[in-house]
């Protein structure tokens, strides 16, 4: 008879320990990093094309965004700049 009432009291202090604890974590604001990151984990799951992807990642981070085109041989020009050997590219 002894086990019950020690179970009871040891189930009770239990329940009211439970009722007494938060139980959501105390809220606050994000930082502005912890709000980018949150940003670019958003970004990287929404399955955009590689370009639209960078241009919004350069939005968030921002980068400026560099132009990329085609030059006048219908070639994809990276580095629009570059010399070789003395001569524009």
């Amino acid at each position: 008879m002894n086990r019950l009432p020690a179970l009871l009291l040891l189930l009770a202090a239990t329940v009211l320990a439970g009722c007494a604890s938060p139980s959501t974590p105390e809220l606050r604001p994000y930082t502005a990093e912890e709000s980018r990151e949150l940003a670019l984990e958003a970004l990287s799951r929404r399955g955009l094309s590689f370009d639209e992807y960078q241009q919004k990642k350069a939005q968030l981070l921002g980068l400026p965004q560099k132009v990329q085109g085609f030059d006048g041989q219908g070639e994809m020009s990276a580095e629009r700049g570059l010399n070789l050997h003395g001569r524009a590219s």
